[in-house]
């Protein structure tokens, strides 16, 4: 496996890592969304959810928020990759 396929893998993996965590927090799993964005040197996951879970994946002073963004870089962290998650209203 080349190294660009080893990273698209692990991306890939990043992304339903999330989409896992995420799902189980919401009350409607199925308008659970993450996109991909590349930068130099970073992947950003932004994260969309229905309007009335968005405050569930915040938490109380973005609490779980920052508890998903951990597990993410604790796993990109892992595969030697850097990520970071955004919450899109």
């Amino acid at each position: 496996m080349s190294t660009a396929q080893a990273e698209e893998t692990h991306a890939e993996e990043l992304r339903e890592l999330i989409e896992h965590i995420v799902r189980v927090l919401v009350d409607e799993p199925s308008q659970v969304k993450v996109v991909e964005v590349r930068g130099e040197n970073m992947i950003i996951y932004e994260l969309r959810v229905a309007p009335g879970d968005v405050g569930r994946v915040i938490g109380k002073g973005g609490r779980t928020a920052n508890a998903v963004r951990t597990l993410l870089r604790a796993a990109s962290g892992r595969r030697g990759m850097r990520a970071g998650l955004e919450v899109v209203s």
